[in-house]
């Protein structure tokens, strides 16, 4: 049998070695604190558009009070012909069944907007389903198609709605463009609202309560073509299986994503663009606005939902993912509701 004598330097080196690994596992510990505070951390973003090199857009009316406008806007559309998206509130609805039905046989897309337009981020997730719910239920009574398709009121979302929607099998959708018809602003400033933004694979924001939205709507359809787009609903919009949103809230087809390659010659490497803007945008934080964060302002009740629908800051932390509905970071619109809500 071998004898291990314990000298003096062999101690010295065997507590140096249980040093070492005291150390090691507070770190592990340190770091395994650090990533639930990250993950806790993270913000889930719904859909504000769609990556995309078709040049194609997408129009998307909000209806929650009044129906005065909604049969000139849906004759309009007819003229033109152009399919397009509405996002109903279940009041409305039971309010004007009717109309329901002349969207829906006109072809156009109709999604969920909640059943009475309250403040999602303030209901707990069975809350949250129960709006959606019955709203769906009142739409297939009408059209006998349960929406896919739903926008929050307001624009307001935090983790819970998204992944609720996201639950219930529907995409969570935003905008990426504001005409801020809701403002009452002239014919000419909602055209040039559009126009600025105008992108392949934009959603555009309009309200069928507006009452410059009819006069301006034939303006806003002759910019976009002229421009060379192509007017689409967002079903037709939105890619088709699995897919990822970036800090942006820009939909990518997860196909896109694995195609989508770059070359850097510099270090000989062959990197997806997923990996390229987790790489480039780990290392940044959210861009706040001058009130310190990057909040939208919130029109009053249905003039709609909030003003600029803006998107995610583009500098956000983000975690890379291939989730088959989620591309998760630490971005996301920071919602001050004490001092930007707005409600009649």
């Amino acid at each position: 049998m071998k004898v291990f004598i314990l000298t003096r330097k062999r101690l010295a080196a065997l507590a140096a070695a249980l040093a070492v690994v005291v150390c090691a596992g507070v770190t592990g510990v340190q770091h395994s604190k650090l990533a639930v505070a990250v993950n806790a951390g993270e913000r889930h973003i719904p859909i504000y558009s769609v990556s995309t090199e078709k040049k194609q857009v997408s129009l998307s009316f909000d209806a929650a009070w009044g129906n005065e406008y909604t049969k000139p806007l849906l004759d309009i559309l007819e003229k033109n012909n152009i399919k397009s998206t509405f996002f109903l509130v279940g009041d409305w609805v039971r309010s004007y069944p009717d109309d329901v039905k002349m969207i829906a046989d006109a072809g156009h897309d109709i999604g969920n907007h909640s059943d009475t337009h309250p403040y999602l981020t303030e209901l707990d997730g069975d809350g949250i389903k129960n709006e959606i719910d019955k709203c769906n239920i009142e739409i297939e009574k009408l059209t006998g198609k349960r929406p896919t398709l739903f926008r929050p009121p307001y624009g307001d979302y935090n983790n819970s709605v998204v992944d609720t929607v996201r639950g219930m099998e529907m995409y969570c959708i935003q905008w990426s463009i504001d005409s801020l018809d809701w403002q009452d602003p002239s014919c000419d400033e909602i055209v040039q609202n559009v126009k600025s933004k105008l992108a392949p694979g934009a959603i555009i924001l309009m309200h069928n309560g507006a009452k410059n939205t009819p006069e301006a709507l034939p303006l806003v359809i002759d910019c976009i073509r002229s421009q060379g787009y192509e007017i689409v609903p967002i079903s037709q919009l939105l890619p088709k299986g699995e897919y990822t949103t970036d800090a942006n809230g820009t939909m990518i087809a997860r196909e896109q994503t694995i195609k989508t390659e770059c070359y850097d010659s510099d270090k000989n490497a062959v990197r997806t663009a997923a990996e390229v803007e987790s790489r480039t945008s780990s290392a940044s934080s959210v861009t706040s606005s001058s009130s310190g964060s990057s909040k939208p302002a919130v029109r009053p009740a249905e003039k709609s939902t909030s003003s600029t629908g803006s998107k995610a800051a583009s500098n956000s932390s983000v975690k890379s993912t291939t989730s088959v509905v989620s591309y998760q970071g630490l971005a996301g619109e920071l919602y001050n509701k004490d001092k930007q809500k707005t409600k009649q």
